[in-house]
């Protein structure tokens, strides 16, 4: 902490937010993760937190996640852990307070996997994930500064790696739990997926008071990684997350995340296409209520085609209601020579009220003549005449609406390839549907 403190003394921001946010971590030393750690307290001094004016924070007020401490947030009684995935064979890991808990998951071995966690494997001077660690966020800070992931490179003491080599039967799944009601939580994920491995990357659970979760994942040509992270409802989460990639040559990426209720959260998608004939999609689906609070949530996504013939598709719905605010910005990049780019992208919103806003600032930057690139916003109410068509065939309004719902978010379920995952989240939008419903009527 010292050294990075000294980086931001000598930058002239002693008594900066960034400078107070520091003084209350006990920073990771040494390791295989010690250069860049360094690095990212050198460019962390440089940037700064993220302030309101910046143009890619304007819609979304940085004040809660810059802040010294997290809110305090008191921690549930009972199971933590969502149901959503229950019956999936599957390996879990579990992080209590963005910390490991071995003796809560399952043992890290999984047949064509190589598994470990950070704050055990980083005394390695050699480990594989050395050359990974740092280097996807840093190249992923080029147009536009990501500085609390830059934090993160510097203050994650935790998380998952790894190096996928075969086809493993099970998915991995991340479990995260809390115990303590100020947890202001850091975890570092690393994966590497080598040539013809595939892997399937859950998320779930209740991360902490405040969370700040970064994903490098390094697709290697061939390889094939399916993410898929379900936010639990019912708490008012305050945190922000990236997903960093870098998708070689005939791979595939796939990133879905699915999002109901909270407080204020951001999730940025940074993606680079590197290798030929690669494919990369990445799609959301939010559900946000702000009756029992604020609701603010922002899908903030940067897709570079820097080879021939790619595939991109981003995908982002959002259904708002009760004051709830979703933001959208994605931009699709085609660098010169990146020929035979396919590049789509959609944000919509469907607002339930009339206190409910969506913002979005959607781009496209091409620099090669032959592709195909198109991008699409729209924010809109219930379709009036569907509605009144579903209820003259005798189906109740709460039933109607949730049917209009659930059919505008089915494109962004398409994203997930898998039909029991993809049946078990649209049963679980049913049922959240449902009950707001219930709610209304009560």
């Amino acid at each position: 902490m010292t050294a990075a403190l000294d980086r931001i003394e000598a930058a002239g921001a002693v008594d900066s937010p960034l400078a107070r946010r520091l003084a209350a971590l006990d920073l990771p030393k040494g390791g295989f993760t010690a250069a860049a750690r360094a690095d990212a307290a050198d460019r962390l001094a440089l940037a700064g937190l993220p302030h309101a004016r910046d143009e890619y924070w304007r819609y979304t007020p940085p004040h809660a996640l810059n802040a010294e401490k997290a809110e305090p947030l008191p921690v549930p009684e009972g199971p933590q852990d969502a149901p959503l995935f229950e019956g999936v064979g599957q390996l879990r890991l579990v992080f209590v307070d963005g910390r490991f808990d071995a003796g809560a998951s399952d043992p890290l071995a999984l047949e064509g996997v190589e598994l470990d966690v950070l704050s055990r494997a980083d005394s390695q001077a050699d480990h594989w994930a050395g050359e990974i660690y740092g280097a996807l966020e840093t190249a992923g800070q080029n147009p536009v500064r990501r500085p609390h992931a830059i934090l993160n490179t510097l203050a994650a003491p935790d998380g998952v790696l790894i190096r996928v080599t075969g086809k493993p039967a099970r998915p991995i799944h991340l479990v995260y739990r809390r115990s303590d009601a100020g947890a202001d939580v850091y975890l570092r994920h690393v994966l590497r997926v080598e040539p013809g491995a595939e892997l399937t990357l859950l998320e779930t659970g209740m991360i902490g008071a405040r969370s700040n979760v970064v994903i490098e994942a390094d697709v290697a040509e061939t390889g094939r990684l399916h993410h898929i992270a379900a936010k639990r409802g019912g708490e008012p989460k305050t945190g922000i997350g990236h997903i960093f990639a870098r998708v070689g040559a005939n791979a595939l990426f796939k990133s879905f995340e699915l999002v109901v209720d909270g407080r204020m959260m951001r999730n940025e998608s940074v993606i680079d296409i590197v290798g030929d004939d690669s494919v990369a999609h990445v799609a959301s689906a939010v559900l946000g209520d702000g009756a029992d609070g604020r609701f603010h949530h922002d899908n903030t996504v940067f897709i570079t085609h820097g080879a021939e013939r790619c595939e991109s598709r981003q995908v982002f719905k959002k259904v708002l209601r009760n004051g709830a605010t979703g933001v959208f910005q994605g931009k699709i990049l085609v660098k010169p020579g990146a020929q035979k780019t396919d590049g789509y992208q959609i944000s919509q919103s469907l607002l339930l009220d009339g206190d409910s806003q969506f913002l979005a600032k959607p781009e496209l930057e091409i620099y090669a003549d032959d592709v195909k690139c198109s991008h699409g916003s729209t924010t809109g109410a219930l379709d009036e005449t569907a509605l009144f068509y579903l209820r003259s065939r005798g189906v109740p309004q709460a039933r109607a609406v949730v049917l209009l719902v659930l059919s505008f978010l089915a494109d962004a379920l398409e994203e997930v390839e898998d039909d029991d995952l993809r049946a078990r989240i649209s049963e679980r939008l049913e049922a959240w549907l449902i009950q707001r419903a219930q709610d209304s009527e009560a």
